[in-house]
């Protein structure tokens, strides 16, 4: 196989790209045409799924849980103490790039004045607005920040970055540059890079006052900070008592399920905003330019050069991002599914993983399977666990009349419907780590409004149809075909 890839890259990326999306339409058609045949099969192999969902929720509710506990007490330790009694305190300093393409000046300007708040020394804080040339109103806006926050944090740098030939616009790309001038202007102010680490931050991210004094602590404390990247609880709730209903229920879920990873250390990879060594996106050689979903590539291009020793440790505070928005119901909507199918379009990573598991023998073969699964396992049901829940049980009877009179076809869907209501048991524990977890209730949302926020769960099978399977089913699709997506800025309102 690795003789294959060496000799035939091109063709067996494509080969991959044809492959691996085409898993989620064989799980999701396969109660259709198999049920001709095997429709026994069929019915074992659903029941079989409806038992992995519900240890998968009882998974997600129980390091939920615990990840909930563990942020209530880290965020009442004072960080910056513990960081100041290590030896090499004086030399950390944080590089915090944020990338931008058409946002709001408001919304950056939130983001700015976030990041006055950290409790570290703000000369420890070199603040990066990576801009691109493409954007007019970029300068102008570079500007106005620059004059008001230049003077706060130790150095404040605006970097423009022009598409290249071969690159493909997109925050990979626009890291990329940004760190290579930024590393130009260390190397002028001579500052070391052996304890500088280096933060992805979305443009409307909203870090904890405690996250930077925190992660130094960690950072010094590691003894292999070289290999690990570090990732605090990205949850959706800037504005999640603004959006509408559909979308809060999405954004609630994703943010939930971004909570429990953080005490699933042998699963966590970093996404959105994440921080890592300097010296390690060097040697790498920093973001690639030419991929979309930059956070879980960097991850496996640093894992591919240093091995097992690479993954992602916790940062058990929380981040808080803008749920996808827009002016008006309909274009709320558009805007979650488009930002949910970029998500999805995570897939595309996934031959790159494969073709490197190849070729890295020197890492442990269990390790590389292990990460090869895990990632299979997240893309490929994605889009498919909705159909096999829903309406997987349903379908085997209908195909095949004569199955349905035996004892297994009668019994289908009601033992497929019991273990998916058991499965709803956890449902309860993300209703309540979400009123936990949320910001307060502003003034303007309505009092009586309160009862939807429980009835809203009625519609989780509908808004995870349009807001996750489907765009999730689109991404595949286009990768099959080959229709590469392009990069879309979520709107910001």
């Amino acid at each position: 196989m690795r003789h294959i890839v060496r000799h035939f890259p091109e063709k067996t990326t494509r080969l991959l790209e044809i492959i691996i999306p085409s898993l989620s339409w064989i799980l999701i058609t396969m109660p259709l045409w198999l049920s001709f045949w095997h429709p026994a099969l069929v019915a074992y192999l659903i029941i079989t799924f409806d038992v992995f969902w519900f240890y998968k929720s009882f998974n997600l509710a129980s390091n939920a849980i615990q990840s909930f506990v563990t942020m209530n007490a880290h965020v009442k330790v004072d960080w910056l103490s513990l960081a100041k009694k290590l030896p090499n305190y004086k030399n950390v300093y944080h590089v915090v790039i944020i990338p931008e393409y058409h946002e709001p000046i408001h919304i950056l300007r939130r983001t700015l004045e976030n990041l006055t708040k950290q409790d570290i020394p703000k000369e420890k804080l070199i603040v990066v607005l990576a801009t691109e040339t493409k954007d007019p109103d970029s300068i102008e806006t570079a500007q106005i920040l620059k004059n008001e926050f230049s003077t706060i944090f130790g150095k404040f740098l605006v970097t423009r970055h022009a598409l290249k030939i071969g690159e493909l616009a997109g925050k990979s790309s626009n890291m990329s540059c940004a760190v290579k001038e930024t590393m130009k202007q260390i190397k002028k102010w001579n500052i070391p890079t052996t304890f500088i680490t280096i933060t992805s931050c979305d443009a409307d991210a909203l870090l904890h006052p405690k996250y930077f004094s925190y992660l130094s602590h960690l950072f010094l404390t590691d003894t292999n900070r070289e290999y690990h990247f570090y990732q605090g609880a990205i949850l959706f709730y800037n504005n999640i008592w603004r959006i509408p209903l559909p979308s809060r229920v999405v954004n609630t879920m994703f943010s939930i399920s971004n909570l429990a990873l953080l005490s699933q250390k042998n699963k966590l990879i970093n996404f959105s905003t994440y921080s890592l060594a300097l010296t390690t996106a060097v040697k790498v050689g920093y973001w690639d330019t030419d991929v979309i979903p930059e956070d879980y590539h960097m991850f496996f291009k640093v894992y591919f050069m240093f091995g097992e020793k690479v993954r992602t440790k916790s940062i058990f505070l929380p981040l808080l991002l803008d749920s996808a928005e827009s002016h008006g119901f309909w274009r709320t909507m558009v805007n979650q599914y488009e930002q949910s199918k970029r998500w999805a379009w995570g897939i595309s990573d996934v031959p790159f993983v494969v073709k490197n598991a190849m070729e890295h023998t020197e890492i442990a073969w269990g390790d590389r399977f292990r990460r090869v699964t895990q990632l299979l396992e997240q893309h490929v049901f994605w889009p498919s666990n909705w159909f096999i829940l829903t309406v997987g049980s349903v379908v085997p009877p209908l195909v095949n009349p004569a199955f349905g009179r035996t004892v297994l076809g009668h019994s289908l869907s009601q033992l497929s419907s019991g273990i998916l209501t058991l499965s709803m048991i956890f449902l309860l524990v993300i209703i309540i780590l979400d009123l936990r977890t949320k910001p307060p209730r502003p003034k303007e949302f309505s009092a009586w409004k309160l009862p939807f926020l429980y009835i809203q769960w009625l519609t989780v099978p509908i808004v995870s149809f349009f807001l996750s399977a489907l765009p999730g089913l689109d991404a595949h699709t286009r990768m099959l075909l080959g229709k590469r997506l392009e990069y879309r800025v979520t709107e910001k309102v």
